[in-house]
């Protein structure tokens, strides 16, 4: 196992896609005018999209990048990515394209999400998650994948935003009157990397709160996006990986959701290191947390999403 990790913790900061992944737009229709009422901007006036360092910025028309899985390995699972960036910007690069190549490697095919953020706030990233799902699902034929087989994964903020669809998957806020809305948004199964949780004080991340819900958000709004309040019997398995180090995204986030699961019934597991900050990526040298996406990768094989025998 030891050397398996090493040449995976070798080989992927060199992967490079053999081709840039296709580019979907999610609302080809036209980008739901979904903006937060204490927003002063509108869609036509947002300006350019910004990128750097790995990192973009006002995003005004959201997108899904497909990444396929390893020649030879397809396995018809799919994920849908949604990088953190605590709603202000995406993580594109660290928590999306790092672990679209690293999923590839399992067979997975990957839709890195390129969602809206603290411009739109609240439900415009709940919007683009469900569409996201809704859209690989109603072409899962096409993608080569399963339609019981589309699950979300998120980092941080893009924690929260999987978690989001995991429970509000139905809840009208993240439908928008368009024929896809009858079309299930429920994914089949999670991977919350370090996620946020709750909006509420003291375990909240407050610039996540702030980009996605304004300054003076309602306390209905509040509960219903602390999204452990939100756990069902119909919130899908779930895994959970934090940090007892994590300053920025207290662990008692991952806590809290896993109780709530266990509480519903919800089949859950959860990991919890003693080494390693916030926005741990894929980095070497943080003890037993560097070795987090084996443990991610032993999750998704128990669940049986990683062999063919249920692919399409």
């Amino acid at each position: 196992m030891k050397r398996r990790l090493l040449l995976l913790s070798t080989l992927l900061p060199m992967m490079t896609l053999a081709a840039p992944p296709a580019v979907l737009p999610l609302w080809p229709e036209g980008v739901p005018a979904a903006v937060r009422a204490d927003a002063p901007a509108t869609r036509g006036d947002l300006g350019p999209e910004r990128e750097a360092g790995g990192s973009i910025s006002n995003v005004s028309v959201p997108t899904l990048a497909v990444v396929p899985p390893a020649v030879d390995r397809p396995n018809g699972t799919a994920v849908i990515l949604c990088p953190g960036g605590g709603y202000s910007y995406l993580s594109a690069n660290r928590e999306g394209h790092q672990y679209a190549a690293w999923l590839s490697t399992l067979g997975i095919t990957t839709f890195i999400l390129k969602s809206r953020l603290q411009e739109w706030g609240h439900p415009a990233p709940l919007q683009d998650v469900l569409r996201a799902i809704r859209l690989v699902r109603s072409r899962a034929a096409e993608f080569g994948v399963d339609p019981r087989r589309i699950g979300v994964m998120g980092s941080s903020a893009g924690g929260h935003l999987a978690a989001s669809a995991s429970t509000l998957f139905d809840h009208a806020d993240g439908r928008t009157g368009a024929g896809l809305d009858n079309i299930s948004a429920r994914p089949d199964f999670a991977v919350l990397v370090y996620p946020v949780i709750t909006m509420a004080d003291p375990a909240a991340h407050a610039g996540s709160r702030r980009a996605l819900l304004g300054d003076a958000p309602s306390p209905a709004l509040l509960a219903l996006l602390s999204v452990d309040q939100q756990v069902t019997s119909a919130t899908p398995p779930t895994l959970l990986l934090h940090t007892q180090g994590d300053k920025s995204v207290p662990v008692q986030n991952s806590i809290l959701y896993y109780q709530a699961l266990t509480r519903a019934g919800v089949p859950a597991e959860m990991v919890l290191f003693e080494q390693g900050g916030h926005g741990i990526g894929m980095r070497d040298g943080l003890g037993t947390a560097s070795a987090w996406p084996r443990r991610a990768e032993d999750w998704l094989r128990m669940r049986g999403l990683l062999g063919k025998e249920a692919a399409r």
